[in-house]
Formats: C-alpha cells, structure tokens, sequence
C-alpha cells in the first residue's frame, strides 16, 4: 500500500450516511461528488433511504454488488466503528472519515479512534481522518468534501490540518485566481497524515509546489526524510502554528495534536529544505512566486523604478535578505545612460522616474533582463499622473515570455486605479504585490530553494565500528536498579568513553583514601566533585574543589566537602566524591542533546563553559538523518568557529575531532533512545584532539 493512486484516483466510492435534505454533510458530500465529474461509480449508502440524487442508495456497504474502492463516512461517531468493518468485509481500500467526535474530544473519543485504527489495519485500508474535511484532486477530478467552494484547476497541492482554514482558503483562491491541483483535510490524522500526501504530491505531474498548514507532525523521522526527498523535485512551503505555549495548547484541544518544540520544528524545516511561512499571507504569496516563476541561475537581483524612496526600501530588503543587487555590464549602463533622462539613475536600483510611461519601462527592461549579470527583476510602479498601469503590466508580461528562465517579480503600489494593471500580471502568473519587501520576499525563498537544488549529495556520517554497547546497557541498568533517571558524572563519562568520546580521567570514591589513590592514579593536579544527582548546581553549595595537587590536599578536600553538603544541604546524602583529573585549558564548547516529543535528538553545538546560557552562541540539528555536511553547517553557524580556526594569532584547534564528537553523540543518543539528555559542557578542543570534562546524562 505504498502508492495512494488508488486514493488520489478512485474508480468507486461510497458515501457512508448520505442523505437527501439540503445541508446535511452527507448531501453535500454526494452533490459536490456527483458534480466534481467524477467519472467512476458512485454508491449511496443510506438504510432509509432508495433513491438520493438520482443514484440507487443502499443500506449497507455490504450491499453493494460492485467493487468499492474509498468509503466516506458522514455517519455520527457512534456508528463509524460497524461501518468500518462492513468496509473491511467488502474489500474497501480506503478509507475518508469526515465524523468528528474522535480524540478531539478528550478520553472516550481517542479510545473510539484507537479502535477504528485497528479495525483499518486488520483489514489494510488506508484512513483519512476522522474529524476532516475530505479531499479534492481537481485533476482526476474528484471531490469528497463537503465544502460549498470548488478551486480552479491548477498547480499547487495544499495540505491542510485545519478544516476551516482550508474552507477560507478555497473562497480567497477564486477571488485572487489561484488553482490547486489537489486540495487534503488531514483532520486528526489517525491513518494517513502530511508525510503521505507530501510523498503523493511530490510524486504528481499536475502539482508544481506543494504547501502545508500543519500544526504537529505526526511522524518526525519519516517527515525528515520524505520532505527531504521531496524538496530535490519541488518546493514544499508549511505553515506550522502553534509557535508559543499557548498556541500549543490550542493545537492539542483542536485536533489532538501532540506538539513538540517550535525549535525542533524550526530545525527540521531548515534541515531538510522545506520552507517556513511566517503567515497565511507569506504561505499563498510564496505558493503563487514559485507556481508562476522559474528559479533563478543565481541571486544577483535588478530594480527598476519610478520613484526613488520604494526603490531604496526595495534595495534594502534585497540585501537583509542575502540578496545581491546585480551590476549591469559597462554595455547596459551606456545604452542606459544614452537613452534616459539625464535626471534618471542608471546605475541599480534603476529609477526611470515619476513621469515614465510604458515605452520608457519596456526599454529599460529589454536592456536589463538582458544583461548577463542580472539573474532577475524586481519592477516596482508607483502611482503617479502619467503612470501607465496596464500598459506597463503588458510589457512586463511580453518581457517575461522572451526571457522564461528568468524570474520577474513586481509591486504595484497605488490603490484602485493600478487594479488593471495588476490583474494582467496575476493572469500571467507575475507575482504582483503591493508594496516591495513582499516581493523580494518571494524572491529571496527563489534564490534560496535554488541553493537546495543546487547543493551536492550529502555525506552520510559513518557509522562508528564496534562502539562499546554493553558497557552503556550496564551502566542504564545499574542507575534503574537505584531507581534514579540522572546518571552521576563518573557514570556518564563511562558512557561517553564506550562511545569513543576522549574524556577526563573521573572515578567516584566513598571515602577520603579512595579519592587519595585515585587521584596518585590520575596524576595531579586534580578536581573533586560532589556526586549526587539532587545537587544541579555543586559549586553554590561548596561541593567543587579544584587545584589539589598533594595526596593530603585530596584527603582534606574531600572532607571539606562532605561538611558544606551537610552544612548546606543535611537532607541530601551524597552518593561520594568524583575525583577528575584536571585537563589543560582549551577551547571550551557545548555538544547537548535534548530528545524533542515529534523528531527525536535535537542536538546542540556551540561556545560552552559558564557563559554558554549567557552568550547562547548554539546552533541546532536533529540527528536523525544528519549528515557531515550538516554537522559542518551547525559549526560554521556560531562564533566558536572562529575560535576554533584560529583567532589573532592563536593555533587552530582540532575541527575534525570536534566534528568526530558530535557524530558519536549523535551514534549514542540514536542507539539509546532511553536518553532524554545529555551535556558535554565543557568539551575543551585542544590543537590535537577534544577532552570531555563534564558530561551529563538523563534516561527516561
């Protein structure tokens, strides 16, 4: 059941709980099937009822002598579960179920889900839903909702979790002329779910950009690879809400929704390429930039203008947003030079100046999409007495057909009298916006998807030879056995070595003797450590003494601080004294990792040490899937990159062992998913080779 062709391009439905009474979901749901030109067979299936929009109706699905290949159940809750099994006995392969009542709506209802979960898998029928909307593919065409909007037929997939905002979405596209290949209500998700229909739109001639309104994802792992397959072929663009705790809350009472960090989230989009919508308006305006033009050679961008203030802000926006104003070849600017007026600016922005009619727009135009160093344009209109709106827009279009491979974007800024100008470009598929920090918005996610398809196939990190498995079992083993989640830092270190991370040489001692022979064993100088896992933070409480460098010094401070605990904290016995050898100073950095609800380890790396909360130097990636490229890009992105090169003088430090530290975390939080967190802070990174110094570990 890999392809959803059979979802996407039935030859039979049936629609469970039709009715005939106007404004029942289940007339709806039968008109707007019937009238989609749907051209294979379409079963009614109502126990009351003979005849419904002209169709012979049945009381059962069993009924039914034809095959049937998708079921869409408008029944109330209660009966959903029996019809799903009458479905399964008929040979059903789908699956719709429009009926809310499910875990939406707290305990009893997840239960009725989890059921009719099971009941779809015993019998192998994909389900989509419950408490959806249904789905539309306006090329096959077939329509299973019972919204009262029918789209345009075009090129753009939309995938959404909300029902209402999909219903709002449909009326606005008929207003600003945007069509839509297929359109999909993921309701709560229990069967299919964003994954799955990304992979069908990915995999559809008809669509050309696929866009998503999500608010959790239902599978973080396979959402990172499908999404990263998908974005090789076509742009995916989601909007994800739910961004503070708040709308957090409200994501998990509207769909059941379980959501993670809005980091992760954020992680993962950059991860694997899918652009992030900052609105719905950012959404569909992004949606018809890449539906209606190319992507570009590269980033150089022109301006033309005919006022001078819009075409600064517009210069401004291109370069905040990594743009680069393209420089016109000496060839272009003398042409420029020779035929505007002398008050005109040549140089980019170009601004032709408020009394420019069509003829001077279209002059500029030819010369500039023309120059080799422009990858595209950017047309900016201002409303003025002798401005020439529709005339301009027609020149912009034929300008745009002689150079398709470039894309040509524009503002119109102006009210009323720039409409007719502005539904010219919009029937030619030229975004057109009203002021320009849109427009080199949709030019710069352009420019940015081109760096996606652009980048060489990643290297897979490889896999590490032999790590030490069984030394970290005994170790998770023996910290359950003392009922604790948060290993000791004698313990943890013990995990990361079994892991081949270098760490500084920690043992734990029940008594001052111990730590004294430890310590003759380690070397001096040394560093003592209270051990306990209620203590967070030692130093506050006298429970870290560093710089002993004689036995007696190790034996005293042992005792030292044993007494602050019991001064400080007389309910809390420590576990002993961790005695450390002390390293030579190097770069201090953060390698963590924090286990995200939705997509597994999100790993962390940047400057560590004391100050790592204060200067939050840290870049982010989810090690599932992660590559040496990306562990090479979350180095670069932090000023310890810097440091690590070599700053004023200073050696460079040992990147390929740093780079080696963040793949075995990585190796070790994805062989262990016990592992809810991990810290090494600091790891120093020495000229030759990294040491661990304090590495934290907590286990579910």
């Amino acid at each position: 059941m890999d392809s959803l062709a059979s979802f996407t391009r039935p030859k039979s439905i049936a629609v469970i709980g039709a009715s005939r009474m106007p404004g029942k979901v289940g007339n709806s749901v039968l008109k707007n099937l019937v009238e989609s030109g749907f051209g294979g067979s379409i079963y009614p299936v109502n126990p009351r009822e003979e005849i419904i929009e002209g169709l012979s109706c049945f009381a059962s699905v069993t009924r039914i002598a034809g095959p049937v290949e998708t079921a869409v159940f408008t029944v109330p809750a209660r009966l959903v579960l029996k019809a799903a099994v009458e479905c399964g006995q008929k040979g059903v392969r789908n699956l719709i179920v429009i009926t809310a009542g499910f875990k939406e709506m707290g305990t009893e209802g997840m239960e009725i889900e989890k059921q009719l979960v099971q009941i779809s898998r015993d019998y192998n029928m994909r389900l989509l839903g419950p408490n959806c909307m249904g789905f539309m593919d306006l090329h096959t065409p077939v329509n299973t909702t019972f919204m009262s909007s029918y789209p345009v037929k075009g090129d753009i997939a939309f995938i959404s979790q909300s029902g209402a905002m999909l219903a709002a979405v449909l009326d606005w596209s008929l207003y600003a002329g945007v069509g839509f290949s297929k359109v999909v209500s993921l309701g709560n998700k229990a069967g299919l779910n964003e994954s799955d229909f990304i992979e069908e739109a990915g995999n559809d001639d008809h669509t050309k950009v696929i866009l998503c309104y999500i608010e959790d994802v239902a599978d973080g792992k396979r959402f990172l690879e499908v999404a990263s397959r998908v974005v090789t072929r076509k742009p995916v663009i989601v909007l994800k809400s739910g961004k503070s705790q708040s709308g957090a809350r409200a994501a998990s009472s509207h769909t059941g929704a379980l959501a993670g960090s809005d980091l992760a989230y954020e992680t993962a989009f950059r991860q694997c390429g899918v652009i992030r919508a900052g609105g719905m308006k950012e959404l569909f305006d992004t949606a018809v930039s890449f539906a209606g033009q190319p992507v570009p050679a590269g980033d150089r961008v022109a301006i033309v203008t005919n006022s001078g203030g819009p075409g600064i802000i517009a210069t401004d926006s291109a370069e905040e947003a990594g743009l680069k104003m393209a420089r016109f070849s000496m060839e272009t600017i003398e042409i420029l030079r020779g035929n505007l007026p002398a008050e005109a600016s040549i140089y980019n922005p170009v601004d032709v100046l408020g009394d420019a009619g069509a003829d001077r727009y279209r002059f500029v135009l030819e010369k500039i999409i023309a120059d080799q160093n422009v990858d595209g344009v950017l047309v900016l209109l201002c409303h003025a007495a002798l401005t020439q709106p529709e005339k301009t827009a027609e020149a912009i279009v034929s300008l745009r057909d002689a150079y398709p491979g470039k894309p040509v974007f524009a503002a119109f800024t102006g009210g009323p009298r720039l409409e007719g100008g502005i539904r010219i470009l919009s029937r030619a598929g030229i975004p057109c916006f009203e002021f320009p920090e849109d427009a080199v918005s949709g030019l710069k996610n352009l420019a940015n998807y081109r760096r996606v398809l652009n980048l060489p196939a990643a290297e897979g990190f490889p896999r590490l030879e032999n790590p030490d498995r069984k030394t970290v079992k005994a170790v998770f083993y023996d910290v359950k056995k003392d009922n604790r989640l948060v290993l000791l830092g004698s313990e943890a270190a013990e995990v990361a070595a079994a892991y081949g991370i270098a760490t500084a040489p920690t043992a734990l001692a029940r008594n001052p003797e111990e730590a004294a022979g430890l310590a003759e064993m380690f070397g001096y100088p040394v560093v003592l450590k209270v051990a306990s896992p209620k203590i967070l933070h030692k130093s506050d409480v006298g429970g870290v003494i560093a710089g002993l460098k004689t036995l007696e010094e190790v034996k005293e401070g042992y005792v030292a601080i044993i007494e602050n605990i019991q001064r400080y904290l007389p309910k809390v016995v420590p576990h002993g004294i961790e005695v450390q050898k002390m390293m030579p100073q190097g770069i201090e950095l953060i390698v963590g990792m924090t286990r995200d609800v939705q997509f597994g380890p999100l790993l962390a790396f940047g400057l560590g040490g004391v100050y790592v909360n204060l200067l939050k130097d840290v870049s982010f990636r989810l090690a599932y899937g992660l590559t040496r490229r990306d562990i090479d890009e979350m180095i670069m992105e932090t000023r310890a990159y810097t440091l690590l090169r070599g700053y004023r003088g200073e050696k460079p430090a040992d990147l390929a062992g740093v780079t080696a530290v963040i793949g075995r975390v990585t190796a070790l939080v994805t062989d262990f998913p016990e592992i809810n967190e991990m810290d090494i802070n600091p790891l120093f990174a020495y000229e030759q080779g990294t040491a661990a110094l304090d590495v934290k570990i907590t286990i579910s």
